[in-house]
């Protein structure tokens, strides 16, 4: 929102919400029946073809998402090296507006304007007149009402809603007022109507000039620069005609100078190149390799969870992923199945994002492969050599830290990571599986005054750490399985014995489970009121609605903490996965050994050097 909002600022259609899709309903239907019911001679194709182009035009935007997510978390390429927040994404997450407005005007015009309907596929003449318009009528004006719109009384009452983003995105380029995307609907108008009166519109040029403008404005609105060097050296005069992404970056972090639309040829011609524009360029085409302290080694867990991860949907990734599939994922099921046939083509980590937590680099890796995979005995080695292959080629880089998250650790799988330890002795990375602080997050959920804990898990190093701080503290730990009971039994000391107890009554109000072993049946002998406290990395389906679901260990992460506008998998905003926060807090206290194995740290040192730099636990709200 604008810092003072003028008239005209909110969308017609705001309080719609995600239902706004229904004003280009009536037109959908109308241009599809006739399509339908006319014969070749009579159909208008042209109008026909208004909803698909609106469906490509959004098609053409979340490309550009996807690309410059993926690029500016692993490219040294980037511009402005400084991240975005959730409040970014929330403001732009309208982005799709302007093409709902776009497509009611099309259809309005088509219906309304006499030599608007039956317009032929292609012409020539219109092309070369649209161009011309283009760079000599519409760039000029641009630049002018852009420049107008930074005058202190229309900025404060609408462009100011665009500046709020100093780092920008490709679809930042299309967060406006309302008012404002009149304004330049109007001026983009122009080469069409002139085309209209003069006979010379087609589908082409109409297509074409429209994709053109689309194309130029996601790509200046990147924040990495892809334009290469050469084109300009073999092309001097370019410069003039088209700008890159570091050109309008500057006018992003200091607003008064380089106002062109796509052409700097008029920032040229009144002085208003901003003259650290060609050293940015340089020192941006260069680049800057940059290596991350940490990597946190992800992967995929549903089908659908591609469009959660911060290179997917904007909109998803900034909230919690939700198993429950959406009403409009069904319409997706080619993109979902596509992904999935190239997970098992490609074998090499993709970066998901990048993070900065004061001086220590962060990035996000994830294996290209799904959570039921790593459940096929058969499956393990591929997967194993894929996890190998990432830590050496993070060890190669000189990354100092390696946390194994999801089931990239998993006991059966790699012993908890000890697999590429004993396979590779001299690794000066050090692998982390967290479960020091998974053990110490779990200990601090259990509500107080506890005297007895259920544990309904797979017998691990996890349930033996908690089971043997929980007997010390006086805490029964009953246990429904005999054998987990024998065998934990010979591992808690001779005067502790006595605490754990063999139970199958299901009346104990705290549950330690894991996803794994916990069926629907199961939770439903649990008394009214029990709390789930989950063991392990994957959440417990919720069966019952009169008890306590907590989320996977986890913690609320520093303000500190920078570029972090997407969710971990199901976990609340600004919320990381114990896992996680293990192979950061392993980092920050400089520990010179490897936490996988049978290895668990001092719990109590963990979670106080994870509260001392500022990682907190979840309130009661966040379960």
């Amino acid at each position: 929102m604008a810092s003072r909002p003028g008239p005209l600022t909110n969308w017609p259609w705001k309080k719609l919400g995600n239902f706004k899709y229904v004003i280009l309903a009536p037109w959908a239907v109308h241009s599809t029946h006739q399509f339908v019911t006319k014969d070749e001679k009579e159909r208008d194709l042209g109008y026909s073809l208004v909803f698909p182009f609106l469906l490509w035009r959004m098609l053409h935007a979340q490309i550009w998402i996807s690309l410059a997510r993926n690029r500016t978390a692993e490219s040294k390429h980037r511009i402005v090296h400084k991240g975005i927040e959730f409040e970014q994404v929330d403001r732009e997450r309208n982005w799709d507006d302007q093409i709902i407005f776009n497509g009611i005007l099309y259809y309005l015009a088509i219906n309304l304007l006499p030599g608007a309907s039956r317009i032929p596929m292609f012409r020539w003449d219109g092309i070369l007149l649209t161009s011309l318009l283009h760079a000599g009528l519409v760039e000029f004006l641009y630049y002018w009402l852009h420049r107008a719109l930074h005058h202190h009384i229309l900025y404060s009452r609408y462009h100011s809603h665009h500046h709020s983003s100093i780092v920008t995105e490709p679809i930042t380029s299309v967060i406006h007022p309302f008012a404002e995307h009149i304004s330049y609907f109007l001026l983009f108008a122009i080469p069409m109507v002139v085309m209209l009166v003069t006979g010379t519109l087609s589908i082409a040029a109409l297509a074409g000039y429209i994709t053109y403008v689309d194309f130029m404005n996601y790509m200046g609105h990147c924040n990495f620069e892809l334009i290469p060097k050469r084109l300009f050296e073999l092309f001097p005069l370019l410069k003039y005609l088209v700008y890159t992404p570091s050109f309008h970056s500057l006018h992003h972090t200091k607003f008064r100078t380089n106002y062109c639309l796509f052409m700097p040829m008029y920032d040229y011609m009144y002085g208003t190149v901003d003259d650290t524009s060609d050293t940015l360029y340089e020192a941006s085409v260069k680049g800057k390799k940059e290596t991350p302290d940490i990597v946190h080694l992800t992967h995929l867990t549903t089908l659908e969870s591609i469009y959660y991860l911060r290179p997917g949907f904007a909109s998803l990734a900034s909230y919690p992923y939700d198993s429950t599939s959406k009403w409009y994922m069904w319409m997706l099921w080619p993109v979902t199945y596509g992904s999935m046939l190239l997970t098992w083509i490609f074998d090499s980590t993709f970066t998901v994002e990048r993070n900065m937590f004061n001086e220590l680099k962060m990035q996000t890796w994830a294996i290209p492969r799904y959570s039921y995979q790593y459940l096929l005995s058969w499956k393990r080695n591929a997967i194993n050599t894929l996890i190998e292959k990432a830590i050496l080629e993070a060890n190669e880089a000189g990354v100092k830290v390696m946390s194994l998250g999801l089931l990239n650790q998993g006991e059966e799988l790699n012993r908890n990571g000890e697999l590429y330890v004993q396979r590779h002795p001299k690794l000066k990375i050090k692998l982390v599986d967290g479960s020091s602080l998974v053990v110490a997050i779990v200990l601090n959920s259990i509500p107080k005054g506890t005297q007895q804990v259920l544990i309904r898990g797979k017998l691990s190093k996890v349930v033996s750490a908690i089971s043997l701080l929980l007997c010390r503290r006086g805490i029964q730990v009953a246990v429904a399985s005999k054998d987990d009971f024998e065998k934990l039994k010979l591992q808690l000391p001779a005067e502790l014995s006595s605490l754990l107890i063999l139970s199958s009554s299901y009346k104990q109000k705290v549950w330690l489970v894991d996803n794994e072993t916990m069926t629907d049946k199961e939770q439903q002998k649990a008394v009214e009121g029990t709390y789930f406290i989950p063991l392990s990395q994957l959440p417990l389906k919720k069966v019952r609605k009169d008890c306590v679901y907590y989320n996977t260990p986890a913690m609320a992460i520093p303000k500190a903490f920078e570029n972090v506008h997407s969710c971990e998998n199901w976990l609340p905003r600004r919320v990381m996965s114990a896992w996680r926060i293990g192979g950061i807090v392993h980092a920050l206290e400089g520990l010179d050994a490897h936490e996988c194995g049978d290895t668990i740290l001092d719990v109590e040192k963990v979670w106080r050097a994870a509260l001392h730099h500022g990682f907190l636990p979840l309130p009661q709200d966040c379960y």
